[in-house]
């Protein structure tokens, strides 16, 4: 009967985390989910978005088409359900060094150029979640600066650009 209860408030406190495909510790759900993040900040992801979420999974976590969608669906979920950027910070910092960490943040970069426009929220995610990955401010500006040049012009409505 304990055991039942048990049961029943993990069901409820997280529904479906038994049906996931990658773990809560795993760096890739949480790297992903800040990447769902970013693309949802301003509304419903565009199909430039989307496509540049499934290339950059896809390629930086070596992943097939169906494995990376498994793992976006699933970021999708815990991002829905998380409070704060901490979580996912903080499994990236156990995970990864610092090269690896601001490849995260590289991606997050190419993530808010893929649509063409950087706004004031993108710019201010990417920094929050830059500084909680321990990435100093220069290193996050020439990341910022240098996946701006390889995207071209974009129109860059955040302040501090």
């Amino acid at each position: 009967m304990l055991d039942g209860l048990r049961q029943f408030i993990a069901d409820i406190v997280a529904p479906h985390a038994e049906d996931r495909a990658f773990g809560e510790s795993d760096y890739r759900l949480a790297a992903t989910a800040l990447l769902v993040h970013v693309v949802s900040l301003d509304g419903q992801p565009t199909q430039a978005e989307q496509r540049k979420l499934h290339s950059l999974i896809e390629s930086h976590f070596k992943l097939d088409r169906g494995t990376a969608d498994r793992l976006i669906a699933d970021a999708t979920e815990v991002e829905g359900e998380a409070v704060d950027l901490y979580h996912f910070t903080s499994v990236i910092m156990r995970s990864l060094d610092e090269a690896g960490r601001k490849r995260i943040v590289q991606m997050m970069w190419e993530l808010v150029y893929a649509d063409g426009q950087v706004t004031e929220f993108e710019d201010n995610v990417v920094w929050r979640a830059s500084d909680l990955l321990g990435i100093s401010q220069r290193d996050r500006i020439d990341l910022k600066h240098a996946v701006a040049e390889r995207a071209g012009e974009v129109k860059d409505s955040a302040v501090g650009g």
